[in-house]
């Protein structure tokens, strides 16, 4: 009998309870949310079911109002069923597949619990299935102690699954078995984790705060401890422990606000209880530290939960917010100074590898913060292997995906040169891990190293380099063309053509933040080219931050200033044709949206036969932001997806759905996932939605095979889309007149406002009629030329890309 997950049960709908079962819905699972019954009942109120869930309602409220948005769509709470622990708790849990505990960390409740669960859950067997499985959500608690009592049968089934917070966002698992787990049981947890709910798994020993916590509070300690010792400031602590050294842009202590200081304080001293033989565990209790956090917890300066922390936004001079510093040393707050050092100055732009071995061996106050606390980071974490892992992988991937760091402690190493920093190190008084030594001295200089298609990474215990079995869902651009040079195509400074084996090819954007340009144009029309004779269909997609942020604004807002409109022109044409010759192949072409999607990046999504997009996908037509409309086909698309399928009835009647798509253009609409762009009609029914955006490549990939094998037919944009004309056009112009008089939108929203309803409507021709894709798009780039020729449209594009944020002139 195999496991399986059909429904779930949360029990505990606290911040995390609560998050952690909306996070299964959003993966299609149906979830029972149980908790306790009010304590305080009125005797009128001992049999009002409402009554006796108000506190899992209360949980599942906060989860469907809090943002960013916990839930993928409104639709995804119907998932969701509330429960009480006394009238819902045995038919819930005896019907759940899987069972995850996330109430208070106290060790004695989580017992009390777990002989209930046992007592209920389904047992192997029954029903012809395999048993139940049981998780707990503690972050510090030994996992083992927590099922002390149950019966064998559930302590093989239960292990623990620390989700990082938000749960929907943080990447990072960490699945802690016992030594009674079932190893088929950590297996299918650890599978089903990664594959349907899209996380990154790492298995943990069953130690104290397991492995990300554990490192991540002591390597935080030791930043905040020493900064404090030297005479650092709050801003100039951050501004070096930020992006500049591959880690979040928040830094150290914004982070400690974003988290709580209360509950960063707490995890501090639990942490400190735990580890009685941890030499490290001093710095815990540091008195500066415990100094600095009782006494913001005796203000009540408890971070961003009660609007001051470690940061405090003040209203500057003009209005403009200014987000002021503490002093640890008088408790008042600071102006922001933006703080500048030579040294990272000199390495800020240049690769993370690079800047990090530059700004470690820089003599200035910047270089000795930095040295301090990646040797303090990368000692510590070495001489806690193999405690909580066996494995330097396992660590480094618990630090990236579950902080966000880019590179994990020993792949630092790697890039700072192993043997040069274990001197340095002893150097300065550090202990050096005796395995870490025993490494180096047999001839090794890496953590790491490759050799084909294979990582490999050193295994401490057994003295050698191992690697893991491949994923055929893991597909690597960056190795493929460092080391498999043979899948390399042709390559320009905006985009690469690859192959991806199979008779399938590939176009990579790796522009900056992968915008379309000229270049990128070209490599999807030889990809089409290649693609018509040599292949058997293409993907269109990449591994950046971002699949594509639109066309490059720079470049647009440049030409029209200069008035380059013939050159304009031929560039919107020519990515008009070139998403129109997607639109037109007779083989299959799939798409692959992830992060961002917007504007020109939407129009590439949507062009595709089909798309496979990553849960996490924002996308949007927000050209209206600058002052112009869609013009890559956009304002096509839309009228073809959420107007045209209604008006194939006798007498249509466009009124709403053309102010659907008038809405969703220039309200600049953008999701808020995948499943909400489906909704807003940016991706169709048909279109796939992948959980993990690790495997979206090779799910492409396998798309365009199975769309191949089906016997693939083009769709023919012949006559598609309906041309609504003139009185449509009344109408959203009434609209647009009256939202102006309100104050809702300023003259020259106005202004754009008409000439996207005019490109929605097909014109002011006089009798709707069915036409050509081609005839809208003529429209579109017609407008969006007229637009650029705009003062106040130039004023927008050249303020958004100087600021970010869009200017309402």
């Amino acid at each position: 009998m195999s496991y399986e997950i059909n429904r779930a049960v949360v029990i505990g709908a606290g911040t995390m309870g609560a998050a952690i079962a909306g996070h299964l819905a959003n993966a299609g699972i149906p979830v029972t949310l149980l908790d306790i019954v009010p304590p305080d009942l009125k005797p009128a109120e001992m049999t009002n079911p409402k009554a006796r869930n108000r506190i899992v309602q209360a949980g599942f409220d906060r989860l469907v109002k809090t943002k960013p948005d916990n839930l993928f769509s409104s639709e995804t709470a119907n998932l969701i069923k509330l429960g009480n622990l006394e009238d819902d708790f045995e038919a819930a849990v005896s019907t759940a597949d899987w069972i995850i505990e996330v109430i208070v960390e106290k060790l004695e409740m989580k017992r009390a619990l777990m002989a209930r669960i046992d007592a209920v859950r389904r047992k192997p067997g029954e029903d012809n299935r395999a048993g139940s499985l049981v998780t707990s959500n503690t972050s510090g608690l030994p996992i083992h102690a927590i099922a002390e009592g149950c019966s064998l049968d559930f302590r093989q089934h239960f292990m623990g699954t620390h989700f990082f917070n938000p749960p929907r966002y943080m990447k990072l698992i960490e699945v802690i078995p016992t030594p009674d787990s079932l190893p088929g049981a950590v297996e299918f947890i650890t599978h089903f984790c990664a594959r349907t709910l899209g996380k990154g798994v790492v298995v943990c020993k069953d130690t104290p705060n397991f492995i990300a916590n554990r490192i991540g509070q002591i390597a935080a300690s030791y930043t905040i401890d020493y900064g404090l010792a030297n005479g650092y400031t709050v801003e100039e602590v951050d501004a070096l422990t930020g992006e500049l050294i591959g880690r979040p842009k928040m830094g150290t202590f914004r982070l400690a606000d974003l988290a709580g200081i209360d509950v960063a304080y707490y995890v501090s001293k639990n942490l400190y209880g735990l580890l009685p033989d941890d030499p490290e565990r001093e710095v815990l209790a540091s008195p500066r530290l415990v100094t600095l956090f009782e006494g913001m917890l005796s203000r009540n300066w408890l971070g961003n939960k009660t609007n001051q922390g470690f940061y405090k936004q003040v209203t500057g001079a003009g209005g403009v917010k200014e987000f002021w510093h503490l002093d640890p040393t008088t408790f008042e707050y600071l102006q922001p100074q933006k703080p500048r050092w030579k040294s990272v100055g000199e390495q800020r732009s240049k690769p993370l590898a690079e800047r990090l071995r530059a700004l470690a061996a820089a003599d200035d106050r910047a270089g000795q913060l930095i040295w301090f606390v990646l040797s303090r980071t990368l000692a510590y974490a070495a001489n806690q292997v193999p405690e909580i892992s066996e494995t330097v992988e396992a660590v480094d991937q618990a630090l990236r995906w579950g902080f966000n760091w880019e590179l994990g402690p020993f792949e630092i190493w790697d890039a700072l040169g192993v043997p040069e920093t274990v001197k340095r190190m002893e150097a300065d008084g550090l202990k050096v891990a005796p395995w870490v030594k025993q490494m180096v001295a047999r001839g090794h200089r890496h953590f790491y190293s490759r050799e084909g298609d294979y990582l490999f990474h050193y295994r401490p215990l057994r003295r050698q380099f191992e690697a893991d079995d491949l994923d055929e869902n893991l597909v690597s651009l960056a190795m493929w063309k460092e080391r498999r040079h043979h899948r390399l195509i042709e390559r320009n400074p905006s985009a690469s053509l690859l192959d991806m084996g199979d008779g399938v090819l590939l176009v990579e954007f790796h522009s900056k933040m992968n915008a379309l340009d000229d270049d990128v144009t070209k490599m999807i029309e030889l990809g089409m080219d290649r693609l018509r004779t040599d292949y058997e269909g293409m993907v269109i997609g990449n591994q950046g931050e971002q699949f594509c942020v639109g066309a490059n604004l720079a470049a647009i807002g440049m030409g029209a200033q200069m008035k380059q409109w013939g050159q304009l022109e031929l560039a919107v044409s020519r990515l008009q044709e070139t998403l129109q010759r997607i639109r037109r192949a007779n083989k299959p072409v799939v798409t692959v949206p992830f992060g961002l999607a917007l504007g020109g990046g939407a129009e590439v999504a949507m062009a595709g036969d089909r798309v496979v997009a990553a849960a996490e996908t924002y996308m949007g037509l927000v050209e209206v932001g600058v002052g112009l409309v869609p013009a890559g086909g956009g304002c096509k698309e839309i009228v073809r997806r959420l107007v045209s399928p209604h008006m194939k009835v006798d007498n249509p009647f466009p009124g709403p759905w053309l102010q659907n798509a008038f809405m969703t253009i220039g309200q600049a609409r953008v999701s808020t996932s995948a499943e909400e762009a489906r909704s807003i009609g940016f991706l169709s029914p048909d279109d796939v939605v992948v959980m993990n955006k690790d495997y979206l490549l090779a799910e492409a990939k396998r798309e365009v095979l199975a769309m191949a094998s089906a016997g693939y037919k083009a769709d023919h944009p012949v006559r598609n889309c309906y041309a609504a004309g003139r009185d449509a056009l009344a109408n959203l112009m009434i609209g647009i007149h009256l939202m102006q008089e309100g104050g809702f939108i300023s003259a020259y929203d106005a202004h754009v406002g008409r000439k996207l309803a005019y490109v929605l409507c097909g014109g002011d021709i006089s009798q709707p009629q069915w036409v050509d894709e081609k005839y809208f798009l003529d429209l579109e780039r017609e407008a969006f030329l007229s637009l650029l020729g705009e003062p106040k449209t130039l004023e927008r594009i050249f303020h958004m890309l100087q600021t970010g944020k869009p200017l309402r002139n």
